[in-house]
C-alpha cells in the first residue's frame, strides 16, 4: 500500500468575526470529480462536494480556533493551531501532510510540505479547502441566528460593506476579532 497523504487547508483567516477553521483530508484512489479550490465553487456545489468528501475519504479531521484565541495569539498562530488540530482529529495517521500556503505547523515537521496554491492543484488539499469552508460557513450561519444585526449568514464574517455598516451601527459583537481593524 502507498503512503497516506493528508491535505490541509483553512477557512476564515481574513474574516473579522468568528473562528478560523482548518480541515485535513486523506483521500485514496481517483480524485472526486469537481474538487478544486473552494473559492472557485458556488455554495451549493461546495455543500454537495463536502458531503461526498466526508462519505468517500479515508479520513477527515477538523480543527477550530475561536476568535478569542485569535486575538490572544494572532491569526497566523491560530491558523497553524487549527491545522494541527485538524491533523490530530484524523482517524488515520498520515505518512505525509501537504499544507496549502507557505507556512506549516512546527509540530508536523519533518513530514510536512507547504505548497503555495496547493488548493488549486493538489486534490487532497482542494478537498480540505472545501471541508474547511463549508464547516466554517455552517458555524457562521449558526452565529447569524444569535447575532442577526450583523448579517453573518450573508458574508460569513468577512469585511463586506454591509458588515462594516453593521459594525458602525452596532459596534462589535462578542464574536468579533478585536485584534483586527473593524472600521
Amino acid at each position: 500500500m502507498g503512503q497516506l497523504v493528508a491535505g490541509v487547508d483553512e477557512a476564515g483567516r481574513g474574516a473579522l468575526a468568528g473562528p478560523v477553521v482548518a480541515a485535513a483530508v486523506v483521500w485514496v484512489g481517483e480524485p472526486l470529480a469537481g474538487v478544486t479550490d473552494s473559492k472557485r465553487l458556488t455554495p451549493l456545489v461546495r455543500e454537495r462536494l463536502c458531503d461526498a468528501i466526508w462519505e468517500g475519504a479515508l479520513g477527515v479531521g477538523i480543527g477550530v480556533v475561536s476568535h478569542g484565541v485569535i486575538d490572544r495569539v494572532n491569526i497566523l498562530r491560530a491558523t497553524l493551531r487549527a491545522m494541527e488540530r485538524a491533523v490530530a482529529q484524523l482517524p488515520v495517521i498520515p505518512d505525509w501532510v501537504l499544507v496549502d500556503g507557505n507556512r506549516v505547523p512546527a509540530s508536523l515537521l519533518p513530514r510536512v510540505t507547504a505548497i503555495v496554491g496547493g488548493d488549486r492543484v493538489v486534490g487532497c488539499i482542494s478537498a480540505a479547502s472545501i471541508v474547511a469552508k463549508v464547516t466554517r460557513d455552517r458555524l457562521m450561519q449558526g452565529l447569524a441566528e444569535g447575532f442577526p444585526a450583523y448579517g453573518f449568514g450573508r458574508h460569513k464574517g468577512y469585511g463586506t460593506m454591509d458588515h462594516y455598516e453593521a459594525l458602525r451601527q452596532h459596534g462589535p459583537s462578542s464574536v468579533h476579532r478585536m485584534s483586527f481593524r473593524l472600521h
